[in-house]
Order: structure tokens, then C-alpha cells, then sequence
């Protein structure tokens, strides 16, 4: 079975032909723990593509896309309206995203034509030790009591990354880019269907076991209806002071110490982390990798994501093998997809981390000639993978970080051209369920490997103070020969983050699929374990090609937050995902 170009099915019977009308379909099904997928699709809501002209935002909430594109038709930058989008999301997706977890954002210029990146990770507290998360017999907890409570807590990074971009790159006043996250936390938004839907299945336990947290979502014990009106005086007094005073009232302070003190005395797995790590808190702007793919050249965050590089090496790694010739979502393809991811997970797992405390190959595992050696290990079975040896003298074993899916992207267009691309994330669902000051605080450094020896070698992504943990948020821009901008794109999802993002390059770039046509594409992963095609679409029905392949079949809940920014001809394509709630707007 081979689908056409365009493809327009996701399945599950949407519609997705111009000027259809949404179509909902709700799902019952429960997270898997051993996969360890908590944020499920909620419904699944049919998108239309926008077009506009002078610019584009598309996000995870419509209250944060209109709050962004009103500070766009403002004349605000990219990144001012970037930044109001992330204020707003803290408040109406605490589950996904927020100022209490971190973020990468890639930046382009197009004045200057230049791309650059903002790492906004959060970093582990100076006291933290590779033994982190290990219990009084050496082995690594299980996995929900290493991610509640304030164990797993790092310095939340975004806001100061926004803020070092906002320096650069801002039009409008900082103070400007608050109103509508302010107005909406005084007055309320109205709970989502999806954000009650994620509470009520209680897919993170911590939620009802804190109490900050039990109070917030679980009002008077039962969780927050849909349509509720939902008020939060306490972000709304934060971002009152972080807007007059600046990003510094957020890492100084009232701030610094509730964030501290509500870690410290975390009733779950008390933390490390205190004041002065707060305080010393600093983002970092660092050059983005690249690669040519074709006739394009696609770019993305360098370490410690993990996510750019695996991207740029699953292209890579197909690039001879024409994808284009081939029908969208064909099988043959779709086997040759698995087989260069496989690839590059097993060369993520090992050599990728924080590239300020040990050196990372990153260029060494683009290099053509490494690429080509690992290229022939693609045939026409699936095959479990080892890492490759770009470098000689580096030896690191894999590591098991859990990097679970909850995650939320930001694709915006300004009017003047410039772009922003960021992916956002306070890890799990909910995060840590610890909340300061009425946001919730990360779960960040369940993203390092939980166990820092293996067979005798250190892990690279292990613990370490002051250390950003290794991430595989994979925020991308891609440029045409001419050196124009051609694509945004990003999505939440965890480690198949990095498949949901190449897989929709693949649909534009290869397949001359629209934006939103490769984003309702039905998804396929491998982690260089099993195949998981996503349930309910056509590719399930696949599922006996690729088991006569070799492969393992999952079929599975693949949740991709997909949101895109197509540019062609002078004019912008915003495209949402139809398995989340996100929308775009533009003018």
C-alpha cells in the first residue's frame, strides 16, 4: 500500500479538504508506563492551513497564538511575540510547558541573515553528584519516583534565555510583552478539554500527592472541569514584577527563594537545588549545526539537544536514497526512515551531552565520510544498531535518561521577516508537580542518565553540578539554495521528537507536501528498538509489511505537537497539529 502526494488522511475519519469543518474524535486509551507516554492524545481536531502575508505564528493553545500575533500586528519581532506566547502557555498548558522549565530557541535575522541559537536548558544544582538518582543499592529508581518531587528539579532556564533574546533581537518593551498573560491569570482563561482530559486520567500521581499542586488542579477533589474559568493571582503577581523590574526579579529574590524553599521542602524526594543556583542561573547563545540536504540546508540546536543532530544524520543518512521518488508514507521509504533513525539513536545515546563539560563529536558525527560508513549499514531487514566511532579515544556507555514526551513548540514569522523556532518543555506531564509562585516547576534532570556507569564506563549525559542535562527538543529552520527561509518546525514528544520532526521535513522537502499535509501525516518511529506505527491510521494496516521486514511492531499513541511555518513566494503557511490543540494565526 502506497499513499499519494498530497496525503491528506490522519485517519480516524477526519476531513481535511479546504474549508472542511473540524472534526473531533475523542480517545479512551490510557498511558503505557513501560513506553512511557503520559501525555495521550486527548481528541484528534482537523486543521486548515493559514495563509497570510505578512506574518505567522502557530503554537500549542489558541490564548498563546493570540496573544503572540497580537504583539506581531503590533509590529513586535519574532521573538517579543515569542515570548508572549511562553507567558501565556505557563498559564493555559501547565501540563506541557512554562517559565518553571527550559527551552532552546533558534533565532534567524534576516536583515543580517543571520541564524543563531539560545540555549535555555535548565541546569542540575552544584551540590548534585552522578548519584543522583540511584538508591542505597546502586541501581537507579523507578522511574516516577526519580520524576516527582523536588529531586528532579533544575534551574529553570527559559525565562532567561527569552530575556537574553529579547535584548538582541526585541522590539517592542519588555513590560509590553506581559499584558496578555497578566490579564488572562487575573481574569481566567477556560479550561481545554485537553488540559481537564490530561488531569483527570492522573497521569502523573504526583499532582494529587503535592499539595500546591492537588490544591490548583484538583479543586475541592475533583479535577478542573471543562469550561472552568480558571484564576492565578499568584503567576499574575510574578509576571507583574518580572515585567517592571526584569528578568532578574525571576532569578533574585522572592522568586529565587520560593523556587528553592518549595524544592528543599518538597514533601517527595526533597531537593538540592538553592538560591545561589538560581541566582547564577545563565543561558547561552551558541552557533546552530547545519547540514545540506538536497538542494536545501536545514538547521538546528547544537548540544546539549541531542535532537539537531539526530535529525541532521537521519537526512543525511537518506539522502542517497532519493526519498522523493518514492510516494509519501511509502513503505519502502518508511523502512529506510527506521533504519537511518536507528542509526542515529544509537549514536545519541552514547555520544551526546552538555558540551561544556566533555567534549561532543557533534561535527565528527556529520562528517560526510563517517556518514558514508554508517550509510551501508541500511539494507532491506530491520537491524538493531550500535553506535558508530567518529573519534577515536572516546569511550562512553549508553545511557538511560527517560526524556518523557511532554514537551510544547512555538514556529512564528515576523512581519520584517525573522523567525523564531522554539521548543519548550517542563518534561513530564506537569513536570515535577512541584509548584512555586503558581507554575510548576521541571523535572529536567530525569533527562541525565539515571545511571552514571555501565560495564565500567562513564556515561557522557550523567550528573553532574551545574551540568545541562542532554535533551532531544529539536527546534528547525530550513533555507533554500538561494539562502531564503523555506520552513520552521519544531514538536514536542520526547525522544520521538526527533522522528515526528524528520519525517515532516521529509513530507515537505521530499514528498511536496504542504506544511500541514506532512504534519497530519499518520507518524512512524524507532528508537533502534521497535517500530510503533500510529493507531487508528492506514499505517496500522501496515503493520504485517513491516513485520515480513524483521521489524517488531508497536501499534501505538504517537502524540506529536507538531507547528510549522512554510514560506513560499512571499507568502507564510502556518500549519498546527491536528493531535494537540494548538492553532495558527497570521495576517
Amino acid at each position: 500500500m502506497t499513499f499519494s502526494k498530497p496525503f491528506l488522511s490522519l485517519a480516524i475519519t477526519l476531513l481535511l479538504s479546504t474549508g472542511c469543518s473540524a472534526t473531533t474524535s475523542t480517545t479512551t486509551q490510557t498511558q503505557v508506563l513501560p513506553d512511557r507516554e503520559p501525555e495521550a492524545t486527548t481528541a484528534i481536531v482537523a486543521k486548515k492551513q493559514i495563509v497570510g502575508e505578512r506574518y505567522m505564528v502557530a503554537a500549542a493553545n489558541p490564548y498563546a497564538v493570540r496573544a503572540g500575533e497580537a504583539i506581531l500586528a503590533k509590529g513586535g519581532s519574532a521573538i517579543d511575540a515569542a515570548i508572549a506566547v511562553q507567558l501565556v502557555l505557563t498559564l493555559v498548558e501547565p501540563q506541557s510547558s512554562g517559565v518553571g522549565g527550559g527551552a532552546f530557541i533558534l533565532h534567524y535575522d534576516k536583515q543580517h541573515k543571520n541564524l543563531t541559537t539560545f540555549d535555555g536548558r535548565e541546569t542540575a544544582p552544584a551540590l548534585a553528584t552522578p548519584e543522583l538518582f540511584l538508591d542505597g543499592n546502586g541501581k537507579a529508581v523507578r522511574w516516577i519516583d526519580a520524576v516527582v518531587g523536588g529531586r528532579s528539579v533544575g534551574v529553570p532556564g527559559v525565562m532567561k534565555a527569552m530575556a537574553d533574546a529579547h535584548q538582541r533581537y526585541g522590539t517592542l518593551a519588555w513590560s509590553e510583552l506581559f499584558s496578555d498573560a497578566i490579564k488572562l491569570a487575573d481574569e481566567g482563561f477556560k479550561v481545554s478539554p485537553r488540559l481537564h482530559n490530561l488531569i483527570s486520567r492522573r497521569i502523573n500521581p504526583g499532582v494529587e500527592l503535592m499539595p500546591a499542586a492537588k490544591q490548583y488542579f484538583f479543586p475541592g477533589g475533583e479535577a478542573l472541569a471543562i469550561g472552568t474559568i480558571k484564576k492565578n493571582p499568584e503567576l499574575a503577581n510574578l509576571y507583574r514584577k518580572v515585567a517592571k523590574e526584569g528578568v532578574d526579579a525571576f532569578y533574585s529574590g522572592e522568586n529565587a527563594k520560593a523556587i528553592a524553599k518549595a524544592v528543599q521542602s518538597s514533601p517527595i524526594a526533597p531537593g538540592l537545588l538553592n538560591e545561589a543556583d538560581i541566582n547564577g542561573y545563565q543561558a547561552k547563545e551558541r552557533a546552530p549545526i547545519c547540514v545540506g540536504y538536497h538542494a536545501y540546508r536545514v538547521c538546528s540546536m547544537a548540544p546539549p539537544s541531542s535532537g539537531g543532530m539526530a535529525v541532521l544524520q537521519i537526512l543525511k543518512l537518506l539522502e542517497d536514497k532519493d526519498m522523493g521518488k518514492y510516494e509519501a508514507n511509502d513503505p519502502q521509504a518508511l523502512h529506510y526512515f527506521t533504519q537511518a533513525s536507528r542509526l542515529a539513536f544509537a549514536d545519541r545515546e552514547v555520544f551526546m551531552a552538555d558540551p561544556d563539560f566533555q567534549p561532543v563529536p557533534t561535527q565528527a558525527l556529520l562528517e560526510s565520510q563517517y556518514l558514508d560508513r554508517r550509510k551501508k549499514l541500511i539494507g532491506d531487514t530491520d537491524s538493531k544498531q550500535h553506535h558508530g566511532n567518529p573519534v577515536t579515544g572516546v569511550a562512553y556507555a549508553k545511557d538511560d535518561a527517560f526524556e518523557l514526551p511532554n514537551t510544547s513548540h512555538i514556529s512564528i514569522v515576523d512581519a520584517h521577516g525573522n523567525a523564531v523556532s522554539m521548543t519548550t518543555s517542563i518534561e513530564m506531564a506537569f513536570g515535577s508537580t512541584v509548584m512555586a509562585n503558581g507554575y510548576l516547576l521541571n523535572n529536567q534532570l530525569t533527562d541525565f542518565a539515571l545511571t552514571p556507569k555501565r560495564d565500567g564506563k562513564y556515561v557522557l549525559n550523567r550528573v553532574e553540578g551545574g551540568k545541562r542535562p542532554r535533551s532531544s527538543m529539536s527546534p528547525v529552520m530550513v533555507f533554500n539554495e538561494d539562502g531564503s527561509l523555506r520552513l520552521v518546525i519544531g514538536s514536542p514528544g520526547g525522544s520521538r521528537i526527533i522522528n515526528y520532526v524528520a519525517q515532516s521535513i521529509i513530507g515537505v522537502l521530499d514528498w511536496g507536501m504542504t506544511a500541514q499535509d506532512a504534519i497530519n501525516m499518520p507518524r512512524i518511529t524507532n528508537r533502534n528498538d521497535k517500530t510503533t506505527l500510529e493507531q487508528g491510521t492506514p499505517l496500522a494496516e501496515l503493520k504485517a509489511q513491516f513485520e515480513r521486514r524483521g521489524h517488531t511492531v508497536h501499534i501505538g499513541d504517537l502524540n506529536s505537537g507538531i507547528h510549522a511555518v512554510e514560506i513560499i513566494d512571499g507568502k507564510l503557511y502556518g500549519a498546527a497539529d491536528p493531535r494537540r490543540e494548538g492553532i495558527a494565526l497570521g495576517q
